[in-house]
């Protein structure tokens, strides 16, 4: 049976000097099980706000002696914990404005109001502020438990240093990405990305790795600032959707998890979308990080979305999220050498990962390794003249087409090329990089 909630119900406060509008709002919300509490001034609503603890508030703008942008400027001084709404008419634009910046309020509605419009964004405001409320209950947690390690071994000590310092990086990673956003937003992004890495061992550091990378793919590729700063936040919240599933899950190998497992995996997409769609300045994010599992042959999740249907954003996530995952082992039993992940992700190059990505993306990692990966794996349209086989090359009949240590020319390019084209097969072409290039054989 489920636990039932034994929360007390929040309290609304509706200030209006018109009682017929306190009437209407009362019988409105009543039914939604709230607690309703009225006032017809904005003097006599701050009485009310001394004496009762209030988790929302709803002012009309006009109103005499004190109108709503003053009331609720109020409001934020005396509680700002106190969600604002204002309740303002068309002609009252310029004081609306005087009323977002003085009273911080959360959201403005215009009268007349729709009715199931204004229940849904108080309960949407209502549920932002407990997140706020859980995220600085967790805050205080994580604050506690750091001490109490610093109690411990210079060992553990040292690992707490290690995450803060992880922590950190990712904080710097996405205040570069966008200047414009407030110390305090950047943080709350900061934090959910921090909270995701503590619930299992194999997270750690994850979600900044892939933010990096992805961001770095972004950049190459040409994208304006604004869609840079979604793939970051994206990025660095993906995982955010398994906040709640058990250790078990996260600390396993994807390859090793049952099928019953795997579905449950499977819902975390969309679980993340939904954490952030009620914050505005994330919702474009939200969608990205909703099909970042999606494969651009149509055979991901949760919509099964094919090639261009899928977000930009979320096909370079896709490849920074599992290039990750295979070299750390978190989406095989065991961990690749950064080489073997590169060539799974170019063997499945126009597959599970979109061909444009990929070839940004290998051209990133083969500098980023260059003092592992001695060789990359090319399609035939991506061969330049002058290139050195660092392999064989066989036909998937058997037979060989070109050997190891052979220097390609603009026909063996385009004979390549059109020898894929025609069998409808991709072709792999292993060449070194030009600084271990060895001496190559003669055409």
């Amino acid at each position: 049976m489920a636990e039932q909630d034994t929360s007390p119900p929040a309290t609304l406060l509706f200030v209006d000097d018109e009682p017929s509008i306190l009437s209407s709002l009362r019988r409105l919300f009543r039914p939604h099980g709230f607690r309703i509490l009225t006032a017809e001034s904005g003097a006599a609503g701050l009485e009310v706000l001394d004496k009762e603890a209030i988790d929302l508030v709803i002012s009309d703008m006009r109103m005499p002696e004190m109108d709503g942008a003053r009331f609720l400027e109020q409001v934020r001084q005396r509680k700002p914990e106190v969600v604002r709404i204002l309740l303002t008419g068309y002609a009252d634009m310029e004081s609306t404005i005087a009323a977002i910046n003085r009273g911080e309020i959360y959201r403005y509605l215009n009268k007349p109001w729709n009715d199931n419009d204004i229940v849904l964004t108080v309960r949407d405001a209502l549920k932002h502020k407990q997140l706020e409320q859980e995220n600085s209950r967790l805050n205080a947690v994580v604050m506690t438990q750091n001490e109490e390690l610093k109690a411990l071994n210079a060992g553990l000590e040292r690992k707490v240093v290690e995450r803060t310092e992880e922590v950190r990086k990712a904080l710097k990673l996405a205040q570069s990405a966008n200047a414009r956003l407030k110390t305090g937003f950047i943080a709350t992004v900061q934090a959910f990305s921090g909270l995701v890495e503590m619930r299992g061992k194999t997270l750690s550091g994850h979600a900044r790795r892939v933010a990096d990378h992805a961001r770095k793919i972004a950049a190459r590729m040409g994208l304006d600032e604004a869609a840079q700063q979604d793939v970051l936040f994206a990025a660095l919240l993906h995982d955010i959707g398994k906040i709640g599933m058990a250790d078990d899950l996260l600390d396993r190998p994807f390859s090793a998890l049952n099928p019953e497992q795997r579905t449950e995996m499977m819902h975390h997409p969309e679980r993340g979308q939904q954490a952030l769609m009620q914050i505005e300045q994330l919702q474009a994010a939200a969608q990205l990080i909703r099909h970042h599992h999606e494969y651009y042959d149509g055979s991901g999740y949760p919509d099964r979305l094919a090639g261009l249907a899928i977000p930009l954003g979320s096909r370079i996530i896709a490849a920074a999220n599992e290039f990750d995952g295979l070299v750390s082992g978190t989406l095989t039993q065991h961990p690749m050498r950064p080489k073997d992940a590169i060539t799974f992700l170019m063997e499945n190059r126009g597959k599970r990962y979109d061909p444009a990505v990929i070839d940004c993306y290998t051209a990133i990692l083969t500098e980023q390794f260059k003092n592992v990966v001695d060789e990359i794996p090319v399609r035939p349209t991506s061969l330049v003249p002058g290139m050195v086989l660092s392999r064989d090359l066989q036909h998937r009949d058997g037979y060989m087409l070109l050997a190891k240590g052979y220097r390609v020319d603009a026909p063996v390019i385009a004979q390549l090329t059109k020898i894929e084209a025609t069998e409808r097969h991709p072709i792999l072409v292993y060449v070194y990089r030009q600084d271990t290039e060895p001496a190559a054989r003669s055409a």
